[in-house]
């Protein structure tokens, strides 16, 4: 099929809506039903498109590029995690640390339910799995579904980070 904006025949059409894009035209269709109807009107010569598929540029390919970079050489591409600050562009463990150790040691150590000990820590108990599941505390970056070795100090040794993974898994299947 051809795209609905600019008729260009694309391989990898992109359906939003039930309407065909092309890649580039997908990039910029509005999520309010209203702009999107306008959007489809304003029709557009693929031609002047044809240099973003040519040189395979989409919108935000340098940002990412430039992040992944970042993630490569440790640094953060998020917020600080609970028990980090961010101080000169660097991860440093701040007052909370003890707490994120706290939370490792006793869920390894007790039979809590996440619900329980969500509760007595302050946290959700998505919040709670998100920060027993969360690979900062063991010095790494993830970005973009890749690992890479983090510039900032690590809160939690790997045989504990190993173990809650263990125990969390076991609690999950139950």
């Amino acid at each position: 099929m051809s795209c609905i904006k600019c008729n260009y025949r694309d391989k990898k059409e992109v359906i939003i809506n039930g309407q065909p894009f092309c890649r580039v035209c997908s990039q910029f269709v509005p999520e309010n039903p209203d702009l999107f109807s306008r959007y489809i009107e304003e029709k557009l010569d693929w031609r002047a498109l044809d240099t973003f598929r040519k040189y395979n540029q989409t919108p935000g390919q340098k940002q990412r590029s430039g992040m992944m970079k970042k993630a490569q050489q440790g640094s953060l591409m998020t917020r600080a995690p609970l028990g980090y600050d961010v101080i000169d562009g660097k991860l440093v463990p701040n007052q909370e640390a003890s707490k994120v150790h706290s939370l490792f040691k006793t869920f390894l150590e007790k039979d809590y339910s996440l619900n329980s000990m969500s509760k007595n820590f302050g946290l959700s108990v998505n919040g709670l799995k998100k920060i027993l599941k969360n690979r900062t505390y063991l010095g790494e970056i993830k970005f973009s579904g890749q690992l890479h070795k983090g510039t900032h100090e690590h809160l939690i040794n790997q045989e504990i980070f190993y173990a809650v993974q263990r125990k969390l898994k076991e609690k999950l299947k139950r």
